[in-house]
């Protein structure tokens, strides 16, 4: 029986590039917005000769920012997506929303086609941090969109924070902490500021205070301390939920689940493939989808399954690696295992390897030993 499949679906358009960000994104041109979508509804529906007997268990519409499209065009990729693929009856459908891009009546559109699940990225609740980082909405328009949202009957909403922001410290990311979990959202991602080359933040880094790599890590302990005083389980490096709504989508990813991208520059992994499709919108928009494609070997399998896998606080099962390669997991990465035990961070329990609190802070030197 074939697995289920999880669908990311890319609108790269955005008001204005924020000065961080480095994804795909762009601004719109005249007809280019129609052009796009035309184009992505095209693509969806070419996906049926090869997956469409596959049930689909969650959707995600990411960006860019996906809430400026206007809802008539965000209803009709539902309306292919529905033509080609089974939703399943619970599936998570996610779409990104930022701050005054989404009133109450597209708000209510989103919810007529299906989706239950906001992501809204607030970054923080300072007004002085949102203008240095190129934000456009403030404190307050968040508030309008967040409540907005539960009059419109949302009850699964996540809220995406960045700490260690210029001229942040502890005590301001203390109170935009407080003031997300005053809201009680039910989940929450929080992640550390990384200065990405080719960004306004990257080239004018100079021009600005940053936290040190200590005051980074204590803004991260504390998003762990507060969280979990109030009740939001870390489940993954970066975020936080309420017990059942951790993100089904992204646990996907994280577990080595097959998944299909649509739109420009969107990645996929199926039949142990991995392919990604053009970064160039006049070729996308031409009809050329894969730039790219990747046969995974078995190696490279193996150390998905550990790098991702590990990310989660639940960790790896040696069992679960031995059911998908047919080898015990210390025959290849005994080495690796016995020395991150070792240095504390890692545990070895009851067959299932998980990071410790000194090993989630410096995760990324533990995954490249699975490398």
């Amino acid at each position: 029986m074939m697995s289920d499949l999880a669908l990311y679906v890319h609108i790269p358009f955005c008001a204005s590039k924020c000065r961080y960000c480095d994804f795909l994104s762009f601004a719109d041109r005249p007809g280019l917005i129609n052009r796009y979508m035309e184009a992505l509804a095209d693509e969806i529906s070419d996906s049926y000769d090869e997956y469409g007997d596959r049930c689909v268990s969650s959707i995600y519409i990411g960006g860019g920012t996906p809430s400026l499209i206007p809802e008539e065009d965000i209803g009709m990729i539902f309306e292919r997506i529905r033509a080609v693929y089974d939703l399943r009856p619970d599936a998570e459908i996610s779409i990104e929303v930022n701050p005054g891009s989404a009133d109450s009546d597209k708000l209510a559109a989103y919810r007529s086609f299906g989706i239950n699940r906001l992501s809204i990225g607030l970054q923080s609740a300072n007004d002085d941090e949102l203008a240095r980082i190129g934000r456009i909405h403030t404190r307050s328009g968040f508030e309008n969109t967040y409540r907005a949202a539960r009059e419109c009957g949302f009850d699964n909403i996540n809220i995406d924070l960045i700490f260690s922001l210029p001229g942040q410290d502890k005590d301001t990311y203390a109170g935009t902490l407080k003031y997300v979990l005053d809201l009680k959202p039910e989940h929450i991602s929080a992640y550390s500021m990384q200065l990405e080359e080719g960004t306004y933040l990257y080239e004018h880094s100079d021009e600005y205070e940053w936290p040190d790599e200590d005051e980074d890590r204590d803004m991260y302990h504390m998003s762990v301390r507060m969280m979990g005083e109030a009740g939001y389980d870390r489940y993954e490096i970066s975020n936080f939920a309420r017990p059942g709504y951790e993100c089904r989508h992204n646990i996907v990813y994280w577990r080595g689940g097959e998944y299909l991208g649509f739109g420009i520059g969107a990645a996929s992994y199926a039949g142990g493939s991995r392919f990604r499709n053009t970064e160039v919108i006049e070729e996308y928009l031409r009809g050329v989808r894969c730039s790219e494609s990747t046969r995974l070997s078995e190696a490279d399998e193996m150390s998905e399954f550990m790098f991702l896998g590990l990310r989660m606080s639940t960790g790896v099962r040696r069992s679960d690696f031995l059911d998908r390669f047919g080898k015990d997991m210390d025959e290849v990465y005994g080495h690796q295992i016995s020395g991150c035990v070792r240095d504390g961070l890692m545990c070895d329990e009851m067959g299932t390897l998980f990071l410790t609190e000194k090993g989630f802070d410096i995760s990324n030197y533990v995954f490249a030993k699975f490398i």
